[in-house]
């Protein structure tokens, strides 16, 4: 049972996508089936419209999410009144999302179901959380276009990635295009007395000390860097940026002076929004990038076909995914 195993002993976890049709939904109903009896509670939700016949975007066929006998299933009115099953409701949310509150429910049967869930990361922890109430074993979010957030350690404590054809019709750039996001959710965590507090602190710019002294810089936003180049290069050899990183923060830090000194903190991969070569660059000029929370991704699963009908070899696909990454890679309809 490739890669399933692993999923349990984790109390949640996340497919995300490189991006749409790059098989998530197919991930999520191999899964279950691979899981139906372990004798483990499963919880299933989703962020973004999951589960329908028809893509909303793209108009391609989408397998649809089957569940089974006593699984709880997060999902919101409209999508909960045309599911294809018995179920008896759990809970109902006071927040509302475009498609009503949503409804905790039991599965009492097998039968199909269109998932859209918690329309943030930070609602979404918050529903993994009551999880516990229901004595569930593991919780798993599919994820919708391009989320790569849902991936953070701080939503769910695993994650696996799905690529394909979708991302790039030639195998070579469609693994490097991988192995860079890849590279991302491999990224160092930083080991630190003040980790914790570093989580809890206010959106802004800090610099660290080697004695972990915390100074905040004052800096309101990523557009006034120039402004305040000496108060971001000359306090501290660690930056600390709570919000996301994108080409702009990493070229400005490579062309400063102490940028071979420079280690820049994140909160976990999801906030590194930069190209691989505006990384490549702030590596090479000596520069770090470290996280405070980092990623267990557990597999990369692959679909070799596209939207537009073009088709991989699968095998071919996943023997040079597994080659450079170093990790499962897996063709679900392949299993």
């Amino acid at each position: 049972m490739p890669f399933t195993g692993d999923i349990l002993r984790h109390k949640s976890l996340s497919i995300v996508g490189l991006e749409k049709n790059t098989g998530k939904t197919e991930c999520l109903s191999y899964i279950l089936k691979q899981l139906r009896n372990s004798r483990k509670k499963l919880a299933v939700t989703s962020v973004g419209i999951d589960g329908e016949s028809v893509d909303q975007v793209t108009s391609t066929h989408k397998p649809e999410i089957e569940l089974f006998n006593d699984v709880i299933f997060v999902t919101s009115e409209r999508h909960f009144r045309t599911k294809q099953l018995d179920a008896e409701i759990l809970d109902v949310s006071d927040r509302q999302t475009a498609l009503g509150r949503l409804i905790t429910a039991r599965a009492k049967g097998t039968g199909k179901v269109i998932f859209s869930g918690p329309s943030d990361s930070l609602w979404l922890g918050q529903t993994i959380g009551k999880m516990d109430d229901y004595q569930v074993d593991t919780t798993l979010v599919d994820g919708a276009l391009s989320r790569l957030s849902l991936g953070s350690p701080a939503v769910t404590e695993s994650m696996i990635l799905t690529t394909g054809a979708a991302v790039s019709a030639n195998i070579p750039t469609l693994v490097a295009k991988t192995r860079f996001v890849f590279s991302l959710t491999q990224t160092e965590r930083l080991n630190s007395p003040v980790n914790e507090q570093l989580l809890r602190l206010p959106g802004g710019f800090y610099t660290l000390d080697h004695d972990w002294n915390i100074t905040d810089l004052q800096i309101p936003s990523v557009f006034l860097l120039e402004k305040n180049r000496q108060k971001l290069t000359g306090s501290g050899n660690y930056i600390y940026v709570t919000g996301v990183v994108t080409d702009s923060l990493v070229n400005f830090l490579r062309v400063q002076k102490k940028s071979a000194e420079t280690t820049l903190v994140v909160r976990d991969f999801t906030r590194l929004f930069i190209s691989r070569d505006a990384y490549r660059a702030f590596t090479a000029s000596g520069g770090r990038i470290m996280v405070l929370l980092k990623a267990k991704l557990l597999a990369v699963c692959v679909n070799p076909v596209s939207p537009e009908g073009i088709t991989l070899n699968s095998e071919k696909l996943c023997a040079a995914m597994n080659e450079s990454l170093g990790i499962p890679v897996y063709d679900v309809k392949k299993l």
